[in-house]
């Protein structure tokens, strides 16, 4: 497992990720995708759902980090858990093969009343990795003390707790926080479109940085020149 610690630090992984709905979620369209990043330099992928974790796991030479979702995002996903949120997700993605299971890491009730300290408990008996997606200090914290092994940004500005949360960049204070507070590897996700975001994220002691929406999400880089701000 530290292996995969150390062949991920001071890199870029790319989060390759569609929903049902969207014309690249065909299976072909992802392996294309996936191809692409780690043929441009992805040091691992990040993508959601037991087909694309098998796939990923079998074509691909890098770590996989594996999630689960809902085929349809319900509307007070804010919410909600529904990354992972249950040990049946963690199950399935542990025997497609992921290296690191991500979840939802905040304080939120999960589905069944389960616990993530149970799921991290599965996580490590089956030697993989737990990565606490969360969306404050206080869930970064909580994660540690679970048992997490990484923590992610991912949730932060995604739920009523971070509502401060930046909505135009990374959220660079709660990187710094944890990383000032925790002795986890910490990992930079969201909102980020610019290189230099990712020179920051390093600067300010990111383990990693995970990119999605900005290099595997036509539809949304679409929208970023067509609705721009005059």
């Amino acid at each position: 497992m530290k292996d995969i610690l150390r062949q991920i630090k001071g890199t870029v992984v790319v989060s390759v990720q569609a929903m049902p709905s969207e014309p690249l979620y065909l299976e072909k369209c992802m392996a294309a995708m996936m191809k692409s990043v780690v043929t441009g330099g992805a040091s691992a992928l990040r993508v959601a759902g037991v087909r694309d974790v098998r796939n990923a796991k079998r074509l691909f030479d890098v770590p996989v980090i594996g999630l689960t979702k809902p085929n349809v995002i319900p509307k007070n996903w804010k919410e909600i858990v529904y990354i992972t949120p249950t040990m049946h997700d963690v199950i399935d993605l542990i025997q497609a093969g992921a290296d690191i299971v991500a979840f939802d890491g905040t304080l939120r009730k999960r589905p069944n009343n389960e616990k993530i300290e149970d799921l991290i408990r599965y996580i490590h008996v089956h030697k993989r990795l737990a990565m606490a997606d969360i969306s404050t200090l206080e869930e970064g914290l909580a994660a540690q003390k679970a048992g997490a092994d990484i923590l992610s940004t991912t949730l932060a500005g995604y739920t009523l707790e971070s509502a401060d949360s930046p909505k135009d960049e990374p959220d660079f204070e709660l990187l710094k926080q944890l990383v000032e507070n925790t002795n986890l590897p910490v990992v930079l996700e969201g909102r980020i479109w610019e290189p230099e975001q990712v020179d920051r994220a390093f600067e300010l002691g990111a383990h990693c940085v995970v990119i999605g929406s900005a290099i595997t999400r036509p539809q949304l880089i679409t929208k970023r020149f067509v609705f721009r701000k005059g």
